[in-house]
């Protein structure tokens, strides 16, 4: 009988999901949810034939120097700045992550985010656990702003940002957004949303969101000059990933009161949160809650153990993994190069 392939899952993940991977293969699971640093992270991708995970796990051309047993890595994720994607296709490493699973969720949290920012519902809610809710409020205390009627704006429009959009139509919104390419018609029609310059969905949305993925590139696209420009009183909400906002050019136009509020479930330096942030009531914070539903956490794993089984060749989608980053690797699978 030959050796079982070993695959390590960097996180607790649920056991029954487990259970369906270990029909194929031996698995090392963490039963605690840690950091692994960069040796200890090179010595477990060193001994496993694929892996599950997560996006603190940094996997670089050092991580795999000397690794010629790894085949398939698979995020639990859709982003996968942790990867060197090049430096795993020179190695013949199948990279994969986990799209589309994630995308309505997502999208319902973003709206969380926003009523929450907009309507003030972490401030007041922190007022009234302290109790300071002892008489009759003020005509014009805990005043927010308004979403029905109003202007949103979208900031990357892939599948979760049209998912954003399609619901602003209970809200009797005006959706604009701006993307690199523009949608087909067809698409924004089903969204109800229209193509602008960056500059245009800066001046006129009423409330912003960022749904774009993180590249060199967009590296503080949301910085003081962007902000000065977004219209006065708006409300700013994040989801996609830190270093897309200069987050004390935020503090700033918060406390200045250029902006209402914001809602941030991403930052730059995670789980590190920027200081003046933290000093401010009018932004709601979480900690990457994103995809945080049952469902669809259960989904993610679930899609992230297709993944490793395909790429690994066993299972019933063998050799066909359904997320695939370097596909290029498939490829070389097939010419008999290095895998």
């Amino acid at each position: 009988m030959s050796k079982r392939l070993k695959v390590w899952v960097s996180r607790p993940l649920f056991a029954d999901v487990l259970a369906r991977l270990e029909q194929y293969v031996d698995i090392d699971a963490e039963a605690v949810e840690r950091v692994h640093d960069a040796q200890e992270l090179k010595q477990r991708l060193a001994a496993v034939d694929g892996a599950i995970i997560g996006l603190a796990d940094r996997v670089d051309a050092a991580t795999l120097a000397g690794n010629h047993r790894l085949k398939v890595i698979s995020n639990l994720a859709v982003g996968y700045n942790n990867l060197d994607v090049e430096a795993l296709t020179k190695a013949g490493v199948l990279a994969c992550n986990t799209p589309e699973v994630l995308n309505e969720t997502t999208a319902d949290y973003a709206w969380a985010l926003l009523l929450a920012a907009a309507r003030r519902v972490g401030a007041a809610e922190r007022w009234l656990r302290a109790g300071r809710w002892r008489g009759a409020m003020r005509f014009d205390d805990w005043l927010g702003v308004d979403l029905h009627g109003k202007t949103l704006g979208i900031l990357g429009m892939g599948r979760i940002g049209q998912a954003i959009a399609r619901r602003a139509g209970g809200f009797d919104m005006r959706v604009l957004y701006h993307n690199r390419s523009r949608l087909p018609e067809l698409v924004e029609h089903g969204c109800a949303a229209h193509w602008v310059d960056k500059a245009s969905l800066l001046r006129e949305s009423d409330h912003l969101v960022l749904v774009l993925p993180y590249t060199a590139e967009n590296h503080h696209i949301i910085g003081a000059a962007e902000l000065a420009s977004m219209k006065q009183g708006s409300v700013l909400v994040n989801i996609a990933r830190g270093g897309l906002v200069d987050e004390a050019a935020l503090a700033a136009a918060l406390r200045e009161g250029r902006l209402a509020a914001a809602g941030l479930d991403v930052f730059e330096d995670e789980p590190v949160v920027h200081p003046d942030l933290l000093a401010l009531e009018q932004v709601v914070l979480s900690p990457h809650l994103g995809s945080a539903s049952a469902d669809t956490r259960r989904n993610m794993a679930g899609l992230a153990v297709d993944n490793v089984l395909a790429g690994l060749g066993v299972g019933p989608g063998a050799g066909r993994p359904p997320a695939p980053i370097n596909p290029r690797v498939l490829a070389m699978r097939e010419r008999g190069g290095k895998a």
